[in-house]
């Protein structure tokens, strides 16, 4: 699980298909260069990058996008799970309680929050590679818990 209940919605965008498995609660970035005339245009591919460099945020991945055999079995909707390849919910503006917080970092409240590759939210730019992380997302509201969930508000437009 990579949200807690515990959140709070403000504005969100379900535009975005996704086109892989990916668990909830990560920054989503746009894929490919869609046209966003229409609502159901599958060039708009939102996921969670591998290279921060250069990508343009969306918001919080807020369903489990799974690949089921839909012959043997039905999407689960109560665990908020989407079939690979179909359309997602995106919140972008919110406060979300979430564990995908970059490995090895130690956020503290009141830090800035910036989306790092595969979708990690990280407390400081990460320069150590390629894929530095240096789109400003929001800010962590808490430290780490047991856990290792934060609470973190997201402002993107």
């Amino acid at each position: 699980m990579a949200l807690r209940p515990d959140r709070i919605h403000i504005d969100s965008q379900i535009d975005f298909f996704m086109n892989e498995v990916a668990e909830r609660g990560g920054i989503v970035s746009i894929s490919t260069v869609g046209s966003g005339a229409a609502m159901d245009q599958a060039e708009q591919l939102a996921s969670y990058v591998a290279n921060a460099s250069g990508i343009s945020p969306l918001g919080v991945l807020m369903g489990d996008m799974v690949n089921n055999d839909l012959t043997r079995m039905h999407e689960n909707w109560h665990k908020e799970e989407v079939q690979q390849g179909g359309k997602v919910t995106i919140w972008n503006k919110c406060t979300v309680v979430t564990d995908r917080i970059y490995p090895g970092t130690t956020p503290a409240a009141g830090n800035v929050a910036y989306v790092a590759h595969s979708g990690y939210i990280a407390p400081s730019k990460i320069v150590t590679d390629s894929s530095a992380a240096s789109h400003i997302v929001g800010r962590f509201l808490s430290t780490k818990d047991e856990d290792g969930f934060c609470k973190v508000s997201i402002n993107l437009p």
